[in-house]
């Protein structure tokens, strides 16, 4: 059962606190907005700059946010006056807009996003609420017989396509990296660190 856009919405912003505005958007239509957020002037703007994905530039409540990364799925921008992020994640139904507050973590609310637009969709889950990870699910212990769904597959190559991205994964870190940014690089050097250990590099 998919969730409402109201609830999905405060799940969102109790997961990430700094995540200050939130709205659900089906085609240009808002079907549900935070109280503290209106968006409804800039809204078919912004829409239509996240489709042409060639856009530089979004501007909501006058403020001006550059445009970091802007995929089908996916849209990063930032105040470079340090007036806070636009994030957006949508998929064939929903789109999801956030207003996160200048020090707010972009990637980790990217990807908080994106999890709120999944369970607004009324397509059928991956797995069902009944399905434990770790069984075999009836088909052996083998991997080999398992059928990965194929929209899983797709989500995860999406990821792996923003790492690969220069405005993905590579963009956020020369961004930071210019801005001198010292929180951030700091938790970079130590991912980092942490991956050469995993990989034993």
């Amino acid at each position: 059962m998919p969730s409402t856009a109201e609830s999905a919405i405060y799940k969102l912003i109790q997961k990430d606190p700094s995540i200050i505005a939130a709205a659900v958007i089906k085609g240009k239509d808002i079907l549900y907005s935070t109280d503290n957020w209106d968006i409804s002037a800039d809204v078919g703007n912004v829409i239509s700059s996240w489709n042409s994905m060639n856009a530089q530039f979004i501007m909501i409540s006058g403020v001006k946010y550059s445009i970091l990364q802007c995929t089908s799925e996916r849209l990063v921008a930032t105040s470079i006056r340090g007036e806070g992020h636009i994030l957006g994640s949508k998929d064939e139904e929903h789109k999801i807009i956030v207003y996160l507050e200048p020090d707010g973590e972009p990637m980790g609310a990217t990807m908080d996003t994106a999890r709120a637009v999944s369970e607004l969709s009324t397509k059928n889950p991956y797995l069902d609420d009944k399905s434990q990870l770790g069984k075999s699910m009836g088909v052996g212990t083998s991997s080999a017989g398992v059928n990965i769904d194929p929209q899983l597959k797709e989500e995860i190559q999406s990821f792996l396509d923003w790492i690969k991205d220069n405005e993905g994964l590579s963009g956020y870190i020369n961004y930071y990296l210019q801005q001198n940014n010292a929180q951030i690089i700091s938790q970079l050097s130590k991912i980092y660190t942490e991956l050469r250990q995993i990989f034993g590099v």
